[in-house]
């Protein structure tokens, strides 16, 4: 997928306007509906990183590593153990800390009455989603390169979307056709693909990897930007 944000309001160093991912979306059964289904694909996904990584340090060296195994994590166990940082910043304590985490729960209603970070209702299920996020030594932060979840069936959209105050939209078609049983279960998700570049390559800036319009600012800030 590669596509604008034309509407983007803020930009970083790990946020352009241009995104490009490699989206994927597979089928699976009702019975797979599960948290097990879940991990089993974020480990496959997570080995895949790794390889990836490896080759690459063989071409081109680096000192970047990852754990042996990915970590998860709950979003609410996140509030819990850091109750005085914000969301993003409980992302960056668990990353450091971990090296790579897959933070689970993402767009349902916390114990505080927050929420972690947005997600659409007609989208992942938010008892079944995270993102796969790893520790950026160049910027001292946490990164998402990974966004993903088993999608929503009928139960998990209807309760979604009314507690989003978004129930006028079951009657859109495709809420129509996932409500009637007209479409399978699916799991899915994107990669982000500069970000996965950037990280790898240890760059402090996405526009290393990627070509983009910068204000003169930024610019002056990341000289060799593309």
């Amino acid at each position: 997928m590669k596509a604008l944000r034309a509407d983007e309001e803020t930009l970083s160093p790990v946020h352009s306007v241009y995104v490009d991912q490699w989206d994927w979306e597979q089928i699976i059964a009702d019975r797979h509906r599960t948290e097990a289904q879940l991990y089993t694909t974020v480990r496959s996904i997570y080995t895949a990183l790794k390889q990836t990584l490896e080759q690459y340090k063989e071409g081109f060296g680096s000192s970047l590593s990852l754990p042996e195994s990915i970590t998860f994590v709950r979003s609410e166990d996140l509030l819990q153990a850091y109750p005085e940082l914000s969301p993003k910043e409980r992302e960056h304590a668990a990353a450091e800390e971990h090296g790579a985490i897959f933070l689970q729960g993402i767009g349902g209603a916390l114990s505080d009455g927050t929420i972690h970070d947005v997600r659409a209702p007609d989208y992942d299920d938010w008892t079944l989603n995270g993102d796969i996020i790893v520790w950026n030594p160049v910027l001292g932060q946490s990164l998402e390169l990974s966004s993903m979840g088993i999608r929503v069936d009928r139960a998990a959209l209807l309760k979604q979307l009314h507690s989003s105050g978004r129930a006028s939209a079951e009657g859109l078609p495709w809420h129509q056709k996932l409500i009637s049983g007209q479409l399978p279960q699916t799991i899915g998700g994107g990669i982000g693909q500069s970000r996965l570049c950037m990280w790898m390559m240890q760059k402090p800036h996405i526009g290393y990897v990627q070509h983009g319009v910068w204000c003169p600012e930024t610019r002056t800030k990341y000289a060799d930007l593309l």
